[in-house]
């Protein structure tokens, strides 16, 4: 399905003398990791089923800094910042959609003391708005029916922007069972890999933040838990893995759920 279609980059448009209406800003885990990398392709079915005028940078886009932030290399941070609002400054880009909390975050609230102002929406924000234009139809009979759902909510997506409407809005057009986690929303818990705890080793404690967090999926009884960021994606799947739930539970990023449901 991928090899469908074309994904330019906004050097590409460029030479043609046109620049894109949205950058989809793809970021580290959705560029290098297996598992996210289903995810961008997914956003890319989307935002070419409903025929929207978008580009990504390829290899022009670096780190947003997030990490190097929260381990608290502020210089390194600001060097990466700098060298990304060049680019897209440069491309005059003012749309942004990503499907990463971590880089809608640091581009939507640290690039602007940088010089780096841009609209910078979330792809559930994106996928709900498509949804209320009537750009996206769940099918019937989709694949979802009669399934249990519950969604995750990501720390940098809720608790630090409070985007906790769009993904749920995305999930209810379903014709499924959605159930609430007994930690969400602005009481949500972290899925252990927030503070560039994705990079490195634990420390030493009790229990793994993620299999806290997969207890309370379990105890929801839910069939498939829907994430909206790549680093929960995996610290989720860790979980079921070390849970043994592989055969009973399902982690599906917002994206994929709109894919399959909306048979694109």
């Amino acid at each position: 399905m991928e090899n469908q279609f074309h994904i330019p980059t906004a050097a590409e448009l460029l030479a043609k003398g046109e620049s894109p209406d949205l950058l989809f800003w793809v970021g580290c885990a959705g560029s290098f990791d297996e598992r996210a990398q289903r995810i961008t392709k997914d956003i890319c079915k989307i935002l070419h089923h409903v025929g929207i005028k978008y580009a990504i940078l390829g290899t022009e886009e670096s780190c947003t800094g997030d990490p190097a932030k929260r381990a608290g290399n502020e210089f390194l941070f600001q060097m990466q910042a700098m060298m990304n609002i060049q680019v897209l400054d440069g491309y005059e880009i003012k749309k942004i959609v990503t499907a990463c909390p971590h880089c809608f975050n640091t581009i939507k609230n640290e690039y602007p003391e940088l010089g780096g102002n841009y609209e910078v929406i979330h792809h559930t924000q994106l996928i709900q708005s498509l949804i209320d234009e009537g750009k996206l139809k769940p099918n019937d009979g989709h694949a979802f029916k009669g399934k249990k759902i519950t969604y995750h909510d990501p720390c940098y997506l809720g608790r630090a922007n409070e985007v906790y409407e769009a993904p749920r809005k995305v999930l209810e057009t379903l014709d499924t069972d959605l159930v609430e986690l007994k930690r969400c929303k602005s009481n949500g818990l972290c899925c252990g890999a927030g503070g560039a705890q994705m990079f490195k080793e634990p420390e030493p404690g009790k229990k793994d933040v993620n299999i806290e967090r997969i207890e309370d999926v379990i105890e929801s009884k839910a069939d498939i838990v829907a994430a909206a960021c790549p680093f929960c994606m995996t610290m989720l799947r860790d979980g079921v893995k070390i849970k043994e739930k592989e055969d009973s539970i399902q982690v599906l990023d917002i994206a994929e759920v709109t894919v399959k449901a909306n048979n694109i």
